[in-house]
């Protein structure tokens, strides 16, 4: 399931991870056209899979379907089990746009009913109409009362345009819902806070929204907050859009999102999943799950090829030394699709260093990721930018929806690992933060390691078909 999408012109929406019973179930938005289906008002239907092993798959019939003329979308939500019954709440979206909230139940969390009457709230205020959607649901452990929050927007706040909320209702049974007030107000201009997901993990909760697409979570001691927002509050790179997250066997947690598509199509695409590590101040950070790595391929001779001076390769270590300038190596016939990992050893107060897929030439064309340990970014650089001619039109560019900040330790030891199939390249650093991207398809065969104004020991470089 790891980057899976429906065949067709059908794509894996907002996913919606769950776990019960040693089973972890993906229910995510089955999208049409990238949002196109219903004249454009989605038309989305939950589709489900399930694994006990993250190896094993069972896909299952839609879980929630467009039963009605007037349901003009099935939205996102989350999963709940209670008592012995699974409940799955969503918004339904209506012709008129607006959205508003039901529920379906199951006794085995495959086959669901909608049950009577749906849609059973919709916005009141403060929160104007409309936007009502995401329903996230949890339990208070210390009252036993439900909790749900929701995707809505104040009709007055006193700044324009940043009254998108998390509207907070509870419950008692998980059938009559309270309007309790707003629980969230991120303060962000322009879109609501989406696809809440709230959780305790060791000792901490996390709070969980998307704005924009972009999953960021914030921190507190208590299910109610106050909520603190880390130093790095995103999980991965842009176009890793709207994660979420649910237990998983042996206390690990996983999240998974969707790649976004390539404009004009930004929404849907295929799926991702991460696994979540939890530092010691609590902050989070994802790497790749284990079993979800496709590491069956066989392993590839190298052929170095030295580019410039000051780089060596004894057969398992390449040594890219570059005291000022620059200096680069490559190796030729580089499998399209693979599996690398590498052991990288920077020398502090090094400029940058970089790793190129797919190239050719002498550093001439490819798909270049640099690493810039002063800044604490990681990114790829437009295919382009390597090229003299594209230096002397000033095209050299960074592509902020393919970077992501903060990354600490790029100037001691790190693990490299990338998967590099069809138009995706994934990327984990040192098993604590990840980078996906779409990228365009080239051609060539090359790999390149380039170093700027320092030096770097690349060891242990092993690449698998």
């Amino acid at each position: 399931m790891q980057y899976f999408k429906p065949p067709g012109d059908f794509f894996v929406g907002d996913c919606m991870p769950f776990f019960h019973d040693g089973v972890f179930h993906l229910y995510y938005l089955l999208d049409e056209g990238h949002h196109q289906g219903k004249g454009g008002l989605g038309g989305h239907q939950w589709a489900h899979a399930s694994t006990r092993d993250l190896v094993h798959w069972e896909c299952h019939p839609l879980a929630l379907g467009i039963d009605h003329e007037w349901e003009a979308s099935i939205c996102t939500g989350s999963a709940f089990h209670h008592d012995g019954l699974y409940y799955a709440f969503y918004a339904t979206r209506l012709p008129d746009r607006t959205e508003h909230l039901s529920v379906a139940t199951s006794t085995d969390g495959i086959h669901f009913t909608k049950t009577s009457p749906n849609p059973f709230a919709s916005p009141e205020p403060p929160y104007r109409k409309g936007p009502y959607r995401d329903p996230c649901v949890f339990r208070d452990r210390e009252t036993g009362r439900f909790h749900m929050l929701v995707t809505a927007e104040l009709a007055e706040y006193p700044l324009a345009g940043r009254g998108g909320c998390l509207a907070h209702l509870g419950s008692g049974d998980l059938r009559n819902w309270q309007h309790e007030g707003p629980f969230f107000v991120p303060g962000n201009a322009g879109h609501q806070p989406e696809c809440a997901d709230l959780f305790e993990w060791r000792g901490y909760y996390y709070l969980i929204f998307s704005h924009l697409g972009v999953a960021r979570y914030r921190i507190s001691r208590g299910p109610f907050g106050p909520w603190l927002r880390p130093a790095n509050d995103t999980f991965d790179g842009p176009k890793a859009a709207v994660l979420k997250t649910a237990a998983f066997t042996g206390d690990r947690r996983l999240g998974v999102a969707f790649l976004t598509s390539e404009p004009p199509h930004p929404y849907a695409g295929n799926a991702v999943f991460r696994e979540l590590v939890q530092h010691a101040d609590g902050s989070l950070g994802t790497k790749f799950p284990a079993e979800m790595i496709p590491t069956g391929g066989k392993t590839i001779p190298l052929r170095f090829a030295a580019l410039t001076e000051g780089v060596s390769w004894d057969g398992s270590r390449l040594r890219v030394d570059a005291p000022q300038g620059v200096a680069t190596a490559a190796f030729d016939g580089v499998p399209h699709d693979l599996y690398l990992t590498a052991q990288v050893q920077p020398e502090q107060g090094t400029g940058n260093f970089e790793l190129g897929l797919r190239g050719s030439g002498p550093y001439q064309h490819g798909l270049v990721l640099r690493f810039e340990p002063a800044r604490g970014r990681v990114g790829w650089l437009r295919p382009s930018s390597t090229s003299v001619s594209a230096s002397r039109q000033g095209d050299i560019q960074e592509q902020e929806r393919a970077a992501i900040y903060g990354v600490e330790g790029l100037d001691r030891p790190f693990e490299l690992q990338i998967v590099a199939r069809g138009d995706i390249i994934d990327v984990c650093v040192d098993r604590r933060r990840t980078l996906i991207n779409r990228v365009p398809e080239l051609s060539g065969d090359r790999l390149f390691f380039c170093c700027q104004d320092g030096r770097v020991l690349f060891d242990c470089i092993e690449v698998r078909s």
